[in-house]
């Protein structure tokens, strides 16, 4: 037996890709990252059988302040994904940054969701669920404490926790709001 079979054989088990579930799915394009949050397939039922389609819910980010979400749905996952992504440029926006943190506590809602987003010390990390860790860490921030009230349904979820973000203003700007300098 070559060297070369016997380490093909070695190393069969070792190239295959990882499940649908466990494949990390972020990507770098133009300085943007992006995060499927949650994958969605819905079916519908017709004369011949069924009618399969997905639905995605990604996150799109620079890491240095914008953020942006969309649900993409599509026939194949794929397509769903890139809707998604395209959905997400659209809507980004900017979020208010202190260092490594947010500004100031506050409560995002939408739905039947709220998000409590709550500033931390240096070095605390994100203290959060999966949904809302995505948006915080699209958006660049590194210390921020976090509570899901209401639902944990990732749509709203992350919906709430861009509401929240959106609502929040820096120190300087609302000290600028109240002396009536804007």
């Amino acid at each position: 037996m070559a060297f070369e079979e016997r380490e093909n054989r070695e190393n069969r088990g070792r190239d295959r890709g990882r499940g649908p579930r466990e494949k990390k799915k972020e990507k770098e394009s133009s300085g943007l990252k992006e995060k499927v949050v949650f994958l969605n397939r819905v079916a519908k039922v017709v004369k011949g059988g069924k009618r399969f389609g997905f639905s995605a819910l990604v996150v799109v980010g620079d890491e240095k302040g914008q953020v942006g979400v969309g649900l993409g749905k599509a026939k194949e996952v794929a397509s769903a994904i890139a809707k998604g992504v395209e959905l997400a440029k659209k809507s980004m926006i900017v979020v208010a940054l202190n260092n490594n943190t947010i500004p100031c506590f506050f409560v995002g809602h939408f739905g039947a969701g709220r998000v409590i987003l709550k500033p931390a010390a240096l070095g605390t990390g994100i203290v959060a669920g999966a949904a809302v860790r995505a948006v915080m860490e699209s958006a660049g921030i590194r210390d921020v404490l976090t509570k899901i009230i209401g639902t944990n349904n990732p749509i709203n979820v992350v919906h709430a926790t861009l509401e929240g973000l959106k609502g929040m203003k820096n120190i300087k700007d609302k000290v600028e709001l109240r002396k009536g300098n804007r």
